[in-house]
């Protein structure tokens, strides 16, 4: 900690207020923009599967400035600057920078691989089921499936109308089509947020100042960084394992910001910090 420029200390220094001014005048602009019917940026500029005909190579970086809603927007801003500040006065606008893009590509990246493998187990189990397809079957196949993709009022509608005609082989084919849609609302839903950036500064952060005693709003005991870190990475692992129906957050991004964190760090920290750039 040697290169902790105390003397120099910024309560807003240029990056993180950058970062503040843009993602509040990104979600200002969807809120105005959305509200008047002219166009939802949220499902323009989130991050869509790359399989998805929505996908376009520039959504790696604008949907880290998209947000769903002022809540989760002032809990990412207000967490950017209470750790943010920090670093960015720890290593500088130039490190600091790196490594928040750095951290929000991991998080893309590692939020597309876990997506990967869903949709590939995904297609096998739509394959089998469609070599044989049928009522029991069906039901069989919504046990090895996100519940989240069967939770509509058609989807609910078709299975009560076909439980009293198995055998209708109108109802069988309909069964076969739904797959496909199963399919096309799993790769169709976007990403947004800079989630995966912050839980990239909380690691740095509790990485550089382990000791540092923390009190969170929903934990108002003091905690030392070190531990915070490692319970709420634990935290999101779990929950992110669950895959509980209607949990829409992207746990195993926040993960990815937190891993690609972690290995860039232990980089800079075999290399001269001063000549990285």
């Amino acid at each position: 900690m040697s290169n902790y420029r105390l003397s120099n200390f910024s309560i807003l220094p240029t990056v993180v207020k950058n970062l503040l001014i843009i993602n509040g005048l990104c979600f200002l602009a969807y809120v105005v923009l959305a509200g008047r019917g002219l166009i939802n940026l949220n499902e323009t500029l989130g991050l869509y599967y790359p399989e998805s005909k929505l996908f376009k190579p520039y959504q790696l970086i604008s949907h880290v400035f998209m947000h769903g809603s002022f809540m989760h927007l002032f809990f990412n801003m207000f967490s950017l600057w209470m750790f943010g500040n920090v670093l960015e006065n720890y290593w500088g606008p130039k490190r600091f920078f790196i490594y928040y893009f750095v951290t929000a590509f991991g998080a893309a990246a590692l939020h597309i691989g876990v997506n990967a493998y869903e949709v590939m187990h995904m297609k096998d189990a739509i394959a089998a089921y469609i070599s044989a397809p049928g009522y029991d079957a069906f039901l069989a196949l919504q046990d090895k499936l996100d519940p989240s993709l069967m939770d509509n009022s058609y989807f609910q509608s078709f299975m009560r109308e076909w439980q009293l005609q198995k055998d209708n082989v109108q109802y069988i084919q309909g069964s076969v089509e739904l797959t496909d849609a199963m399919i096309q609302r799993k790769i169709n839903i976007p990403t947004v947020g800079a989630s995966g950036a912050v839980f990239g500064l909380l690691l740095a952060f509790g990485m550089l100042f382990p000791n540092t005693e923390l009190i969170m709003l929903f934990f108002p005991f003091p905690i030392k960084a070190k531990y915070f870190v490692m319970i709420y990475g634990a935290l999101e692992l779990y929950q992110g394992i669950s895959n509980n129906p209607g949990d829409n957050v992207a746990h195993f991004a926040h993960l990815g910001g937190m891993l690609f964190g972690f290995i860039l760090i232990k980089i800079w920290n075999k290399t001269n910090r001063h000549t990285f750039y």
